[in-house]
């Protein structure tokens, strides 16, 4: 599904502040693959989502999503077949619209047609349905302002505003990272079960070692802008989150 090719990528190239982010990157990720990606700060996580979701155009390589070569692809045309969560729950929607209105810009954006003004019953209807998934009583509330919910309510808002139609890729950025350990969890649940649900590719960064090894089928290690370590079968599943605490710390 994903194929990444010598993917590299130097900020600042020829000047003091020069740094190689990514270093001839190669991934490969058949689909319904869900891989979790581990490093510290500076290794490359993030420059490589922003690469594969088009932030930046990279200086070497190749990325193949599906059948449809997309390295030189604009950010907003890639948008249609990939959808991303970031740590900070205010990303991804518009705060001053109603959840209803960010729900329908989510839908027809991955339908490639141009958002209208109303939202017809059957849509609407479809956004009950998948807000009650949520448990948190939004489905009658969505004349609300996204702006107005809770980090948590936002965060779940926008993992359903990711999925309601089946990317091709799903890339979460550390998406639970700035809420409450009980709502982090409440989240994580819920990725859990849309993405086994509707096997959705998926690449999600994490500083949680548990969740590394407890979600998805694949734990990659990065460091310098490398892959370092990429765990999966057996390997990754005798592993113990100290064991690979003391991995990534060597």
């Amino acid at each position: 599904m994903l194929k990444i090719t010598n993917l590299s990528k130097t900020f600042n190239a020829g000047t003091p502040n020069e740094r190689i982010a990514l270093d001839d990157v190669t991934l490969h990720l058949p689909p319904g693959d869900f891989v979790t990606i581990i490093g510290g700060n500076g290794a490359g996580k993030s420059t490589l989502m922003n690469a594969i979701s088009g932030m930046f155009l990279a200086d070497s390589g190749k990325i193949i999503l599906g059948d449809d070569d997309i390295t030189f692809l604009p950010e907003y045309k890639r948008s249609h077949d990939i959808g991303r969560l970031f740590q900070d729950p205010m990303k991804g929607t518009a705060p001053h619209m109603t959840i209803a209105e960010n729900m329908a810009l989510a839908y027809y954006s991955a339908h490639k047609t141009r958002f209208r003004i109303g939202i017809g019953k059957p849509l609407l209807n479809l956004f009950q349905e998948q807000l009650e998934m949520l448990e948190l009583g939004l489905e009658n509330r969505m004349k609300t302002k996204m702006g107005l919910l809770s980090g948590g309510q936002r965060q779940a808002v926008t993992l359903l505003m990711a999925t309601i139609c089946t990317p091709k890729l799903l890339m979460l950025d550390e998406h639970t990272a700035a809420l409450d350990p009980g709502t982090a969890e409440k989240v994580l649940t819920l990725t859990q079960k849309i993405i086994s649900t509707d096997k959705i590719t998926t690449i999600m960064v994490t500083h949680d070692m548990k969740s590394a090894l407890r979600l998805g089928n694949r734990t990659i290690m990065m460091q310098n802008g490398k892959i370092a370590k990429d765990l999966q079968g057996k390997e990754r599943e005798n592993l113990t989150p100290e064991q690979l605490i003391e991995m990534f710390g060597g």
